[in-house]
């Protein structure tokens, strides 16, 4: 047995690269959902919603014009509209609906439009969606809206759109600038056309963009991925992104497409995480929990320094908001009482609104002890860190309960917990926060249980 101050050996270390964890952007995890949580079930969350309750909307569009063989989202690759229009008609549907069962209620401070492709949208059908999520939806003011690009889709009409409909931030899938690397993952897009698509979305007003990048990808290595970086810092981000690839091929068929010898290994993939981080620190970059950065005067930065940083499906987020309401195939809302999942299969989903249900099919109601963890958790994946008496007075019993496991942890684990205790707070220690995921799951009762299958640590 390990003990405090104890070194964990390179054996040890390696084994934790490769430990399967979930990426805790909920708690409990997706795979815990059950058909329990139902349409009824739903609507009486969202009946619940306060006058001017803080919400967030989340828009799935299900559709790509091409397969990245490393993507694990839900999506399916069309090259015709007509699919794209007949999902349309129905998302349009379960916007009224879900508006009509708000009646009012709740504030939008956040618009998220992810994919699949939100850009595969033609130019007018982006302006109608944005038009029909305002007529449902009371948005503030000064409402956050963002939306995932595929620089291979845009144009001057969509930028044109996206200003229209009030875009102020811009996320771009990069991944890898290497040809080769580019061509194993089937996703080919030239520095200069990302780069155009960042001075377009600047020049209509848009004053944040982030990056999205990838390690772990088919013939990375340390070097490639670092002139990637460096290629990508030239754009002047103000934000970043650097995910560990998930080759999780059992869940996505896709990935078979990749050959798994071209991966790097664990321990590679660690190394290029920890240069590709040092690289972007080193050009003025704050680094925000495990695997995002953002210039110092951003207010994802400021966020974490302040202590106000959260964490949900889209990842790290400065975004306050705990009412989240998911639309479109598979999307995910999270309310106070629990978790919603809608129909995952397009044309399933379809039939389910254009009949004027919800569409949720699974989610998991949140019991007093799920709220304790997940805040634990989001706490040592935002901040490596928790404070037992914050966790007694939030919780009450299941907070006493969590802290005694901390303790018990530090005691007979030591350093290979992550944690050490100062003065009732539990800290993660600095060489183990790349393995945050790795400490956060000590804390998941649901991980204990099996039957779920997660990407490896970092």
């Amino acid at each position: 047995m390990q003990r405090a101050g104890e070194q964990i050996s390179e054996t040890g270390a390696a084994a934790r690269y490769a430990e399967a964890v979930p990426r805790y952007t909920s708690y409990p995890t997706a795979p815990h959902f059950h058909a329990g949580v139902t349409g009824e079930t739903f609507r009486g969350w969202l009946a619940e919603t306060g006058e001017e309750e803080a919400l967030s909307l989340y828009v799935h569009i299900p559709f790509c014009d091409r397969l990245c063989w490393f993507c694990a989202c839900h999506t399916k690759m069309t090259r015709r509209y007509e699919p794209v229009a007949a999902f349309l008609d129905a998302l349009f549907c379960e916007i009224r609906t879900v508006g009509d069962i708000l009646k009012g209620r709740g504030r939008v401070r956040a618009l998220h439009f992810g994919g699949g492709s939100p850009t595969m949208l033609r130019a007018d059908d982006i302006v109608r969606l944005g038009a029909a999520l305002k007529r449902a939806f009371h948005f503030a003011n000064d409402a956050e809206i963002s939306v995932e690009l595929d620089p291979n889709d845009m144009d001057e009409a969509r930028f044109d759109a996206l200003a229209e409909i009030g875009m102020t931030r811009a996320s771009l899938g990069v991944q890898d600038f290497d040809p080769r690397v580019q061509k194993a993952i089937n996703r080919e897009q030239t520095f200069e056309q990302t780069k155009a698509v960042v001075d377009g979305v600047r020049a209509r007003g848009v004053r944040s963009v982030n990056l999205d990048l990838l390690y772990g990808l088919p013939h990375q290595t340390c070097e490639s991925v670092a002139v990637t970086i460096r290629q990508a810092l030239t754009l002047s981000p103000d934000r970043i992104a650097l995910f560990g690839y998930a080759h999780v091929p059992w869940f996505k068929k896709h990935q078979t497409m990749i050959d798994e010898a071209w991966l790097p290994g664990p321990e590679q993939r660690f190394e290029q995480q920890q240069e590709t981080a040092r690289i972007i620190r080193e050009a003025g970059y704050q680094a925000i929990g495990i695997d995002h950065f953002a210039k110092p005067d951003d207010p994802l930065a400021v966020a974490a320094r302040q202590g106000r940083l959260f964490r949900n499906f889209q990842g790290y987020t400065e975004d306050a908001c705990r009412t989240l309401i998911g639309l479109g195939p598979s999307s995910v809302s999270r309310l106070p009482q629990g978790y919603a999942q809608n129909m995952p299969a397009t044309t399933q989903y379809e039939r389910m609104a254009r009949e004027g249900n919800l569409a949720t099919v699974r989610g998991i109601a949140l019991s007093d002890e799920d709220h304790a963890r997940a805040w634990v958790i989001e706490r040592l994946m935002c901040d490596f860190a928790f404070s037992g008496n914050e966790a007694v007075h939030r919780f009450g019993a299941c907070g006493q309960r969590i802290v005694a496991e901390a303790r018990t942890l530090v005691r007979e684990r030591g350093i290979a917990s992550g944690l050490r205790e100062n003065d009732g707070v539990f800290i993660v220690e600095e060489e183990a926060r790349p393995l945050v995921r790795s400490t956060a799951a000590l804390f998941d009762q649901y991980l204990k249980r099996g039957g779920a299958r997660h990407s490896v640590a970092v």
